[in-house]
């Protein structure tokens, strides 16, 4: 868990890495795209240009991919891959294009077998 609050603290200083000239231009959106041109001052780190995004801004390597829980998740689409899960060490995540009636029947046999389901969806018993 020491790991998880480094990986927090670590992603509070990580700086807006926004796209070059993304509050002038609003089309451009500010997903961060690499900046080539020739004259560029972002791409030759001229000083208050922004910031460029480098390994060193990274979380912890043991903590990557893991659910802000500590435990790593696993996309589940029938009730036979909930077996394959550790309930300490993972957790499922219930595949987006799973229907109603298997979603039901999974969520249950993950309850039965102590597993926790990181997207549950409540349904009205008829």
């Amino acid at each position: 868990m020491n790991l998880l609050k480094a990986r927090k603290a670590k992603k509070r200083r990580k700086p807006p890495f926004t796209r070059q000239n993304a509050k002038n231009c609003y089309k451009v959106g500010f997903m961060w795209r690499k900046p080539r041109g020739r004259k560029s001052k972002l791409r030759r780190h001229k000083k208050n240009r922004g910031y460029w995004p480098h390994p060193g801004y990274g979380s912890p390597a043991e903590t990557r991919y893991l659910h802000p829980s500590g435990l790593q998740e696993i996309m589940v689409s029938n009730a036979n891959e909930l077996a394959k899960i550790d309930s300490n060490k993972q957790a499922a995540r219930i595949s987006s294009t799973v229907g109603k009636k298997k979603r039901i029947e999974i969520q249950k046999k993950a309850e039965e077998m102590k597993i926790r389901i990181l997207n549950v969806k409540k349904f009205e018993e008829k």
